[in-house]
């Protein structure tokens, strides 16, 4: 997919297109020993280092002008552990690998985003999330970590070993150390039935809390410039597998969901004032459908048209007052925008800086086409999310900082205490780092 493009002369640019850097030196380690001992040459070398994975974040997370570290090497499934119920794998090993190899092992994760470009630890190290009732994060089914911390020693973590180090490094934003190899809870294969249709904006936000309880997973997507959502509800089933038969998948997925839409953005980016006709004729032209499959076919689907991404998770509670203030905000605007919104939902869990740390938490994603200028929209987007103690994706555009991430995370002090400890010389700080995380 081109997402980890490296243009000429060691120039690195992320998936999204708004980041470009070109770092001293750029390593792809075999191994962990390998990984340790490069590690240590650069803090001898004194320079910064920072891993690399997909390029999925449209922050700089990932950038540095000292060693980048290329996980593509350390792939594959190193244990499956049927007592246990765990899987462990390779820290560079891509998501859409590992799904595929649980399947033929007849295991799956729980839960998963929709995106499965992402290698493992920077999906994990970031945040990722799909939605969720009981399950969202990808971290939040971490059992156990390893990584190379910065005097170039291995660790290891879990709920047993070094469990203030678990408790953070879970969703550890590469300031802690680099991942090598993740455990996961994993489960029996299973099916999931899943059933899309359109619904009325003002019905979604006034049976939001119903829709939320009733589906084990619940998401849905709002076109601005109107009052029409895609719903998205996927339970567990017994079956049968009934599966989106091949032409339809292509018509939906690739040609309306890529194609037809990929046009109109074109469309759209080149002449602002036709945005709110396409975006009731898209959103209009969508009917219901329900299929059943195996979950990452279900929860997971091909991302071809490329974008830019604001995502914040507000207070569960805070979700029906943040979309009608972002509705409004669109229409007194005169903003054009041509992508919709995405809604999903992530019940607390108990990880440092996870979006969901310590609070139910729904997720409101705004996206703009590669391109076009996405400032005013975000920005305005922005005030509305923070105004509800808003926590940003760690790899989607924000403007915060570490004074505010210390108001919005209960846990921020532990978190910058631990990094003191494991990494107090800074060897894996980098701009973003120094400004979410303070010096």
């Amino acid at each position: 997919m081109g997402s980890t493009a490296s243009g000429k002369s060691g120039t690195w640019r992320n998936w999204g297109g708004n980041v470009t850097v070109r770092p001293a030196r750029e390593v792809t380690p075999a191994s962990v020993d390998e990984l340790a001992a490069a590690v240590r040459e650069a803090a001898e070398d004194g320079l910064k280092v920072k891993a690399v994975g997909s390029g999925h974040s449209f922050t700089s997370i990932a950038a540095t002008d000292g060693v980048s570290i290329r996980p593509q090497l350390l792939t594959g499934i190193r244990n499956i552990d049927r007592q246990a119920m765990t899987v462990t794998v390779e820290s560079g090993t891509p998501l859409k690998r590992l799904n595929m190899a649980l399947a033929r092992e007849g295991l799956s994760l729980t839960n998963m985003g929709d995106i499965m470009e992402q290698t493992v630890s920077g999906a994990t190290s970031t945040g990722t999330h799909g939605t969720g009732r009981e399950s969202a994060s990808l971290a939040a089914q971490i059992k156990a970590l390893e990584l190379v911390t910065a005097d170039g020693s291995v660790l290891t973590c879990s709920e047993k070993d070094n469990l203030e180090v678990f408790a953070a490094a879970r969703v550890g934003l590469g300031a802690l150390g680099i991942v090598t190899a993740i455990t996961f809870a994993v489960e029996p294969l299973f099916l999931l039935a899943a059933r899309e249709e359109p619904m009325p904006l003002d019905r979604v936000l006034a049976e939001f809390d119903q829709l939320r309880t009733e589906n084990e997973h619940f998401e849905f997507y709002w076109f601005p410039h109107t009052g029409n959502t895609n719903t998205k509800r996927n339970n567990r089933s017994a079956g049968p597998a009934q599966p989106v038969s091949q032409l339809a998948g292509w018509f939906e997925d690739e040609f309306l969901s890529n194609g037809v839409f990929h046009a109109a953005q074109l469309l759209g980016r080149a002449a602002p004032a036709v945005v709110p006709t396409i975006a009731r004729i898209s959103s209009t032209a969508l009917s219901a459908r329900s299929y059943t499959d195996i979950p990452y076919k279900v929860f997971t689907s091909p991302r071809r048209v490329r974008f830019v991404e604001m995502e914040y998770a507000v207070p569960r509670e805070a979700l029906v007052d943040t979309l009608r203030e972002l509705r409004a905000m669109v229409e007194r605007s005169g903003l054009r925008v041509n992508f919709p919104v995405e809604v999903r939902t992530a019940p607390a869990d108990d990880i440092a800086l996870s979006t969901a740390s310590a609070r139910d938490s729904a997720y409101v994603a705004v996206h703009m086409f590669r391109g076009t200028p996405y400032q005013a929209y975000f920005t305005a987007a922005e005030r509305i999310f923070t105004a509800h103690e808003g926590r940003p994706h760690w790899g989607k555009v924000h403007t915060r900082d570490a004074e505010y991430f210390a108001e919005v995370y209960p846990r921020f002090g532990e978190f910058t205490a631990l990094r003191d400890r494991l990494d107090p010389d800074r060897l894996f700080q980098n701009d973003y780092l120094r400004r979410v995380l303070g010096q």
